[in-house]
């Protein structure tokens, strides 16, 4: 149960809502490390991401947060569902299902074919929501390959 709750897309630049996405970062990955206001700017103002908080509409503060990116490839528009967190204080109460069915939503007007996400197997209550939400596990490998300076620009 949300209760009132809404989702809205932050689109511009808002201190309150970059101290609160700070917040609920260290609560998501506290390795992510600081997300600085030119980032924060950046991010919300690209045409390609979407960052949606959940807020109370009785409480300035925000329940949780999503970031939708949605890009086209040559194989059609894909997007992926990243940075999904609730902050301790609001979990159980259909934040994480309201962003993301909104997400789903953008997703499906931009025209993407898939949405993928990825979930660490330990977050079962995640797990839980994505599958009752139609996500089905892919059999696919994930790689990752760690830059050894991610903030220097590659020049090809």
């Amino acid at each position: 149960m949300t209760g009132s709750v809404f989702v809205e897309e932050i689109t511009a630049l808002s201190e309150e809502v970059y101290l609160a996405v700070s917040r609920l970062l260290l609560q998501l990955s506290p390795s992510a490390g600081p997300l600085t206001r030119a980032q924060f700017q950046d991010i919300v103002e690209s045409p390609d991401i979407h960052l949606l908080v959940a807020r109370a509409e009785d409480r300035p503060d925000v329940a949780g947060m999503l970031t939708l990116a949605v890009f086209r490839i040559p194989t059609g528009i894909r997007a992926w569902i990243e940075d999904v967190v609730v902050d301790e204080a609001w979990r159980g109460r259909g934040i994480g299902r309201l962003l993301a069915g909104q997400a789903l939503k953008l997703a499906e007007t931009a025209g993407a074919r898939t949405v993928d996400l990825t979930s660490r197997a330990s977050r079962a209550a995640a797990n839980r929501l994505y599958r009752s939400l139609g996500f089905e596990i892919r059999e696919t490998n994930i790689y990752r390959y760690t830059l050894p300076n991610p903030s220097l620009q590659v020049i090809w």
